[in-house]
Parts: structure tokens; sequence; C-alpha cells
């Protein structure tokens, strides 16, 4: 069998929500496929006393590998956002795009998550197990943004 078929599986289309974990299989399975390197490189320049054979052969080549790595990017986000990226000209500018969309978005979740995390009390009208679950999914989400908080503050809130 040979490399080629062996590729890692096509991530799963991102709908906003798990961008992270979208961005980090993309690049994984770019990497697979050794297009990886076209989400940070600009398209050579070929000035036009330097045109030759070999020079074009490259120029056409790198446009070729760019088209398939922004291809394969562009179909990853929902498809409701396809003709928002599709005239984005290379893939390195649909990557940070998709990126400072996505960051900036995700800030704000963070912002909210962190907001409900002091606001949470325990009530008497519900038991207390469901209530402990409810505060461990706000701390599993605050994990998940990268966020870690101290086990004594974790403890007081509980508490209080």
């Amino acid at each position: 069998m040979s490399f080629t078929a062996v590729h890692g599986e096509k991530p799963e289309k991102v709908n906003g929500i798990e961008f992270n974990r979208w961005q980090k299989k993309m690049f994984f399975y770019l990497t697979t496929l050794n297009l990886v390197r076209f989400l940070k490189e600009n398209a050579p320049i070929v000035a036009e006393n330097e045109i030759g054979k070999e020079n074009m052969a490259a120029f056409e080549a790198w446009g070729h590998d760019d088209f398939l790595c922004r291809n394969y990017v562009l179909n990853g986000p929902d498809n409701s956002l396809y003709n928002v990226y599709s005239p984005m000209t290379t893939v390195k500018l649909l990557w940070e795009s998709l990126e400072k969309k996505h960051k900036t978005e995700g800030s704000g979740l963070k912002k909210f998550i962190v907001g409900k995390f002091p606001d949470y009390r325990m009530v008497d009208s519900k038991y207390v197990m469901s209530q402990v679950q409810e505060m461990q999914l706000i701390l599993h989400d605050l994990h998940a943004e990268g966020m870690e908080m101290n086990e004594s503050v974790t403890t007081m809130l509980f508490l209080t």
C-alpha cells in the first residue's frame, strides 16, 4: 500500500462552534497531503525578465497546489459559509480570514463562559447532584477554552 492511500481522514465540516478542533484536524490533514506550507506561504513572484520554462513551471505548480489546498480548506466550513470565503485568492488569505473570524468569536465565547461561573448559584428547588453536574459542565467549558481555575477558588464558589 502506498503512502498516498493512507492519508488522514478528512475533517468534518465546522459550524463555528468547534473551530479550534477543526483547525487542528485540518492542519494535520493538509500535513499528510504535503500542502500545509501553503497556509503560510505567499505566491512566488516571477519578474518579467526572469520568465522562463523552469520559472513558469514552478509558478504553475505552486498555483495548482495552492488551489488544491484552498479547496480542501474551503470545503471545511459549513456550506452556508462557502460563498463568503470562496472569493479568497489564496489559501493563506482564506486561512487567516477564518482564523481571525473564529478567534474573535472565540474570545466572546470565553467571556460568556467566564461570566457564567461566578454568577452560578445553587438553589433549594433543584437536586444537589444536578447542580453539581451543571457546575462541572461550566468548569469543563472553562478548561476546554484553555482557562484553568484555582482549586481553592473553585471549592469556595461551590460552597457559596
